[in-house]
């Protein structure tokens, strides 16, 4: 793949722009083996590769320039802003949307929120692209006086992207390092953005979150659901579960599955996914992960994990380590924290894993292994 920003040197977010694609691929698998050997014999599958370019389904751009010539991407050093309106990496649709949001910053008179002088009202634009070529955007900006603009603006919006199913204002007023707030302002009928993964049609509301890579993504559900069936529990919790998708995919009669996630509006896209699917047997928990696992009067027979980059953390590997539950699937997209994790459960050996090229062009990967505690 060649980017035009990345060789001019505006953009550097994509580490392993350059290198060829099959090489990025065997180098992630090799050093994924490599980190994760000590922890068991474990039979590798294949890696999963990625399409190399127009694979991200989400772009988070920070807005930048003035009202009458916007900028939609990254600031600079200097915190000023950078347009990559044409970025390679993010979907087709993706791409097309970004030019028509510029527009609309004119249109509407929306100053973009400027860094040093801790001035203006946009900050963000956040758009989200689903299989059904169906988009959800998110204006992220300084106060609530703002939207009446966007939501008078909404009309001409629409028009020109009919395929907008989702519009939000997301109110983020502090000066920080933080992309968005709590409070969203939902302008249109609907709330959610369908994804359909695998023929599940996972609701995805503005705050939850959802893989980048949609293709991998549904390769990665069916691979976990794969594992799970040759286990064969009885009962599964997934932890971490956002809008549910690995719960949803290892669904099966006669299996009772939980799903817990911090995120109320994840649990919320999540039990609604569920209800329409007729999964009565599968129930999602608003709350951490490690106070409902430390808090359960009974244990699940399989455990699957799906955390942040950070990991699961001493607490919950160390309640696992010590709960006797026979299995646990763990996907991370950090292997060095999954490698500092798996040292907390010495009773459980990776019996197979997989490498799943979620980020191509850079060094991060999505990493999945199938754990069994030791006789």
């Amino acid at each position: 793949m060649d980017c035009s920003y990345f060789d001019a040197g505006v953009c550097r977010s994509c580490t392993l722009m350059g290198t060829p694609y099959a090489a990025q691929l065997a180098d992630k698998d090799a050093h994924a083996r490599e980190l994760l050997a000590p922890y068991g014999d474990a039979a590798w599958l294949p890696p999963v590769a990625s399409a190399e370019s127009g694979y991200r389904n989400k772009a988070k751009m920070v807005v930048g320039g003035s009202v009458d010539a916007p900028t939609i991407g990254i600031l600079d050093e200097n915190d000023r802003g950078i347009d990559l309106r044409e970025c390679g990496i993010c979907a087709p649709g993706v791409r097309a949307a970004l030019p028509v949001l510029a527009g609309f910053v004119t249109a509407t008179r929306l100053v973009p929120y400027s860094v040093p002088d801790r001035r203006g009202d946009l900050k963000y634009v956040l758009v989200t692209l689903s299989p059904d070529d169906e988009l959800m955007i998110r204006f992220v900006v300084r106060s609530e006086d703002c939207v009446p603009r966007i939501r008078a603006g909404l009309p001409g919006l629409l028009s020109a992207l009919p395929n907008a199913r989702v519009v939000t204002a997301n109110i983020q007023p502090e000066h920080k390092a933080v992309v968005e707030g709590e409070r969203e302002i939902v302008l249109t009928p609907d709330s959610s953005l369908v994804m359909r993964v695998g023929g599940m049609p996972l609701r995805l509301r503005p705050q939850s979150f959802f893989q980048t890579n949609t293709a991998v993504a549904e390769r990665l559900y069916d691979q976990v659901a794969a594992w799970v069936d040759t286990v064969s529990p009885a009962s599964v919790w997934d932890l971490y579960c956002g809008v549910g998708g690995f719960a949803l995919a290892v669904a099966a009669a006669g299996r009772r599955v939980v799903g817990v996630e911090t995120s109320r509006e994840a649990v919320r896209s999540a039990r609604a996914t569920a209800a329409a699917a007729g999964l009565p047997q599968v129930a999602f928990r608003a709350g951490d992960a490690t106070a409902f696992a430390l808090s359960a009067k009974t244990r699940p027979d399989l455990v699957i994990v799906n955390p942040p980059r950070r990991g699961i953390g001493a607490e919950l590997a160390g309640w696992l380590e010590g709960s006797g539950i026979p299995g646990v699937v763990y996907s991370s997209c950090n292997p060095k924290s999954l490698a500092h994790d798996l040292a907390r459960m010495p009773s459980y050996r990776i019996v197979t894993g997989r490498v799943l090229d979620m980020f191509p062009q850079t060094g991060h990967m999505e990493v999945a292994v199938l754990l069994q505690r030791a006789a």
